[in-house]
């Protein structure tokens, strides 16, 4: 069996991988030494876009694409798809043509399926940076709702723990008032303090001792 060989190309102002092994040949987009996809160069761009699509595409890239809000690129987005869908439309009509399968869809569009192709890359690179955008708006927005719904929950979870409880006020009445004591207060001497112990006392020795007489 014959090894693959690989090879670069370039194919009008792209350059492409061709891979030729038993008897198939295969294009991908050249890929850089890191294993990542060449991006478009803006000078390209330029090249092949008219006046107000390269406007609308200079939207996609830094930094214009993250000055503008989500609904605006939303909208970007939506055409962006559109002039991707027309010229991918185009290239398939130029790819039938090629074959004789379709017959020329008018004067006004020469050219091979080449030109509509590289076209209909730019704006896909576009959309696709449109759309990572959006996604991490999205994640974003998400996340900050994320945050504030988890403040409201422990919020109300320690509104829960720690309920509050309301002054009781006034009553009509005079309710669990203390009252005032209006007995007399008495006050015993210090010097007194035991002499009624001893005078008992000393009564009942008398007592006893007048009843050992008698008997």
């Amino acid at each position: 069996m014959r090894p693959c060989l690989k090879r670069a190309v370039v194919v009008g102002r792209w350059a492409a991988a061709v891979t030729r092994g038993e008897g198939r040949v295969r294009r991908a987009t050249v890929r850089s030494e890191g294993g990542s996809f060449m991006s478009i160069p803006c000078k390209f761009e330029r090249s092949i876009l008219s006046y107000d699509e390269h406007g609308i595409i200079l939207r996609s890239h830094h930094p214009e694409v993250y000055e503008s809000g989500l609904d605006d690129l939303k909208a970007l987005r939506q055409r962006l798809r559109d002039m991707r869908g027309k010229e991918k439309t185009l290239a398939h009509a130029k790819r039938r043509e090629a074959r004789g399968k379709g017959r020329p869809r008018g004067q006004n569009l020469p050219g091979t399926a080449e030109h509509p192709l590289q076209r209909k890359q730019v704006f896909a690179a576009a959309l696709k940076r449109v759309n990572k955008e959006i996604h991490r708006l999205e994640k974003l927005e998400a996340r900050t709702a994320h945050i504030d719904a988890a403040r409201q929950v422990l919020a109300m979870r320690r509104a829960a723990q720690f309920p509050p409880r309301p002054q009781a006020g006034d009553t009509p009445s005079e309710g669990m008032r203390p009252l005032p004591n209006r007995r007399r207060r008495t006050r015993v001497s210090p010097a007194s303090v035991g002499s009624i112990s001893q005078a008992t006392r000393n009564a009942q020795a008398a007592r006893d001792a007048r009843n050992r007489s008698v008997q």
